[in-house]
């Protein structure tokens, strides 16, 4: 019975042993890469005033007279076009 405890005690510390190395090989290998979140996603999102949708800042267009993102020419297109009547 002692045999056996002793065997188990083993086999967990070996376990435990090779979960840190894995996390700190996994933790090394990410630093080589680089920071990649940041540059592959496009950098920071931001929402289309006229549908809501959240996209890449580098794929948006901004209107500087109203100071809003959108999605597209024609999102941009249609609500410039219902602001204009309130102005």
């Amino acid at each position: 019975m002692n045999l056996l405890l002793i065997r188990l005690i083993i086999f967990a510390v070996l376990f435990f042993a090779g979960l840190k190395l894995y996390r700190m090989y996994r933790e090394w290998k990410l630093a080589q890469q680089g920071e990649p979140d940041e540059q592959q996603s496009g950098g920071q999102m931001v929402r289309c005033a006229w549908c809501q949708v959240h996209v890449p800042e580098t794929e948006a267009l901004r209107d500087k007279s109203a100071g809003e993102w959108f999605c597209s020419s024609a999102h941009r297109d249609r609500y410039l076009q219902e602001q204009r009547p309130d102005d």
